[in-house]
């Protein structure tokens, strides 16, 4: 009996560095897991995107494009902010 998997190829992965896209599509994907836990952290504490913005001392429209999971035009120190004014941290680490 044979138990092989029937495969056509490769991981996603491996497809996804073979099309050099490998890194853009895990950078977006962990803007847009980003962004969906900014505005889960924001309707559990009733923050809108407006309030937010004040306490940021920026504008709605920045709020929106760090809140946009296909939006980069967002640094590290915005999101960091972002996340201490809604009592909650950024956590990056090395894999």
């Amino acid at each position: 009996m044979n138990t092989r998997k029937n495969s056509v190829g490769g991981s996603l992965d491996d497809f996804l560095k073979d099309e050099e896209i490998y890194e853009e599509c895990v950078n977006m994907a962990v803007k847009a897991i980003i962004a969906e836990q900014m505005v889960s952290v924001m309707e559990e504490k009733k923050i809108t995107k407006t309030e937010l913005a004040k306490r940021m001392h920026t504008s709605r429209a920045s709020i929106q494009r760090l809140l946009d999971p296909e939006s980069d035009a967002v640094t590290l120190e915005s999101l960091k902010r972002a996340a201490g004014l809604m009592g909650k941290k950024i956590k990056l680490e090395l894999v």
